[in-house]
């Protein structure tokens, strides 16, 4: 009985839909053999991670981050510094940059967590920009060069796994990819817990969620340094892929808005919804900076437009469409399983007869 039940849960493509997906991605690399395509699928994914950790406060908890491009900043900017001073891996870089980030959004939500709509935004814009200006005006901290303007390189040290810097592409999208699955999971697991159900209801109606005794701010607080600590990591993996940090690239009003932009049109306050609209947008923004390169920023125009179009026609964003799409096909592969076992019962019953 239970060996049928199990047999049956594995057939089902609910199951081995995702398990055939996960499959394809992990083999990616064998068919993609150039560099530059695996680059592109690698920013792909570097996109979905980072629209999806985005999404834990500006989703899940409904609050309008205009400046997450500051976490992944301090995240970049924490390792590189210790790497190159004091020679802590990356690896742990990553911790430790999350962790400087996480403590980042908390100093900065403390006080503008207790704004409501357009006025949190606009604090979270001010920060950020106020975080640029110090990088920008910063040439040295103590005896730690951060390269002012200039920017600051990483120094290549050629193919040293143990500080995470490899001469292919391959292991820098094998780990985007774990990092995306985590994040995924870590979404799917906030989304069903507890705190999930806290989120959803200060997001619907925040005076209704004091009035049952939620503590709104300490909930926005813990989502705000999660979000924060994973757009980190999400710093530190983007320093060591591309070894050069340039203020205004990495903590500028570029960074910030491409993120919402991505999590909105996909559909923030789901789970998938981010990270389909940061694959599905940046393949996008691919082929606009191919076909039309010498226009600067023409991708960002064209994801404003859409964030105008989905909000007014589609506030669910692509999501909708996608759900709809996938359970069709569920509904086509389990028919065909429905009509096999039928063919096969009948040859049975034949054969018996």
């Amino acid at each position: 009985m239970v060996g049928d039940c199990r047999l049956k849960y594995l057939s089902s493509p609910r199951y081995y839909l995702p398990c055939i997906l996960i499959l394809l991605l992990t083999a990616l690399p064998l068919f993609v053999t150039s560099p530059y395509y695996l680059h592109i699928i690698t920013m792909v994914f570097f996109w979905a991670y980072l629209a999806t950790a985005w999404n834990i406060v500006g989703g899940f908890a409904g609050q309008l981050s205009l400046g997450h491009g500051v976490y992944v900043a301090a995240g970049a900017y924490t390792s590189s510094l210790i790497f190159v001073n004091l020679g802590i891996s990356p690896w742990l870089g990553m911790i430790i940059g999350g962790l400087v980030a996480a403590v980042l959004g908390i100093i900065v939500g403390y006080p503008t967590l207790r704004l409501k709509g357009a006025y949190y935004a606009l604090a979270t814009v001010g920060f950020a920009e106020g975080f640029r200006v110090i990088l920008v005006n910063t040439e040295q901290i103590g005896s730690w060069k951060t390269g002012g303007a200039e920017g600051f390189m990483i120094p290549l040290l050629g193919n040293a796994p143990q500080h995470m810097q490899f001469m292919s592409k391959v292991p820098y999208y094998y780990l985007i990819l774990v990092l995306f699955i985590i994040i995924i999971f870590v979404s799917s697991w906030i989304n069903r817990s507890k705190m999930g159900y806290y989120l959803t209801a200060l997001r619907e109606d925040e005076d209704a969620a004091l009035a049952l005794g939620i503590n709104t701010t300490r909930i926005k607080l813990v989502a705000a340094a999660l979000s924060a600590f994973f757009s980190g990591i999400g710093g530190v993996y983007y320093a060591q892929l591309i070894r050069y940090l340039e203020p205004n690239a990495i903590a500028g009003a570029m960074m910030s808005n491409q993120i919402v932009f991505l999590a909105i049109i996909g559909g923030r306050g789901t789970v998938l919804g981010p990270a389909l609209g940061g694959v599905l947008l940046t393949i996008l923004g691919e082929i606009t900076r191919v076909l039309f390169g010498q226009i600067m920023g023409l991708h960002l125009f064209l994801y404003g437009i859409l964030v105008v179009l989905f909000v007014i026609f589609k506030p669910k964003g692509l999501i909708e469409f996608m759900k709809n799409l996938y359970e069709t096909l569920i509904q086509v592969l389990e028919g065909r399983r429905a009509e096999g076992a039928r063919k096969g019962f009948i040859g049975v019953e034949e054969r018996n007869n």
